[in-house]
């Protein structure tokens, strides 16, 4: 598979299109004024010099000549070829709030969609760093293992959505005990070590109910692993939307007595998480800024030299659209638009015959 590693430039193909386009139309044109002075068979003996398949082969040769230079220039990629390099980077787990009042529409389109945004801005500043995604509501499970491989990791975070829970609340402490499986605590057949190079991101509406979070993050800060968090939504609140079956419309979830139930932002609890996490808190509204705290936190973090990579790469291979482009170029430069008399091979094969 061909890939191109500046493919913006291939847009300049349509340039070298519209060449050609405009180039026949002005040949056609001529041929019209052409053809109302005299007949189309007196050509020959009008003008006995001109050839009518040269400066089709000479345009030809142009077009194709700039068309594979604007191929090379877009770096035409394939095949693979083996590199070996030590790779060194932080341990990070993201802890993504699925529950039902992700649904919630008081920052847009939904917290649940902005927190995929998030996460995908975040994993767009690292490098070298492992990432692991856990799923929580009412109870938690690892989405992703720690891995390298960024691309794999926003495909399932893509996945995630609110119906993969059966449990519904939002349990950020289980959440957080969760992540910490991910570094290998708690694992008996791997040996714990502390370090600063583990770091914890909760990104929720900070509705906890279920457990006792602060204590999670203390716990976590205890082993050497901060905690930051990620506000998602509004201290205003805003409805929860919900599909009707029998009416099949959507609606918004209400309680028993039929008030439409309300989510907010607990911030408060959110802070609490982070200050007992030694991290930091921001609120996804404000993500222009709050995302550099959190950076600065990833940078800061300890790097560890991981084993020794294998990394497969595509192979440039402009060269050969360079080369055979300027063959082109030069072929056109030494091809005469007009037959040269002493040079005419039709009359040298007429004598022979």
């Amino acid at each position: 598979m061909v890939h191109f590693e500046h493919i913006q430039y291939l847009w300049l193909l349509l340039v070298v299109a519209a060449a050609g386009a405009l180039w026949g139309f002005m040949m056609w044109r001529n041929r019209r004024r052409l053809e109302t002075w005299a007949d189309k068979h007196m050509f020959g003996r009008l003008i006995p010099d001109r050839s009518s398949w040269r400066p089709v082969l000479k345009m030809a040769l142009t077009l194709t000549g700039f068309a594979l230079l604007v191929v090379a220039l877009a770096n035409p990629q394939f095949g693979t070829k083996i590199e070996k390099g030590k790779r060194a980077g932080s341990d990070i787990a993201i802890c993504f709030d699925v529950s039902k009042s992700m649904m919630a529409e008081d920052i847009q389109p939904n917290r649940l969609e902005r927190s995929k945004r998030v996460v995908a801005n975040l994993m767009s500043t690292m490098t070298g760093d492992r990432v692991s995604l856990v799923a929580f509501a009412g109870t938690s499970f690892i989405q992703m293992p720690l891995t390298s491989d960024y691309s794999a990791t926003k495909l399932f975070l893509d996945d995630m959505n609110c119906s993969m829970m059966s449990a519904q609340g939002t349990a950020i402490g289980d959440a957080i005990e969760t992540a910490m499986k991910t570094f290998g605590y708690g694992d008996p057949d791997r040996e714990w070590e502390k370090n600063k190079g583990r770091l914890i991101i909760v990104i929720s509406d900070g509705e906890n109910h279920e457990d006792d979070a602060v204590g999670a993050a203390r716990a976590a800060a205890k082993e050497g692993v901060k905690v930051c968090t990620i506000g998602m939504g509004l201290p205003d609140g805003a409805p929860i939307p919900e599909y009707d079956p029998r009416t099949r419309q959507n609606n918004y979830k209400r309680e028993r007595g039929g008030s439409i139930v309300m989510t907010h932002l607990n911030e408060q609890m959110l802070r609490d998480i982070a200050s007992a996490g030694d991290g930091v808190y921001v609120r996804a509204s404000n993500a222009g800024s709050g995302l550099s705290d959190i950076t600065k936190v990833i940078e800061n973090l300890d790097k560890t030299d991981y084993d020794e990579a294998v990394f497969s790469a595509y192979e440039s291979r402009y060269m050969y659209p360079l080369v055979a482009g300027l063959v082109c170029l030069v072929a056109e430069l030494l091809l005469f638009e007009r037959r040269n008399r002493k040079w005419n091979f039709d009359k040298v094969l007429k004598i022979e015959q």
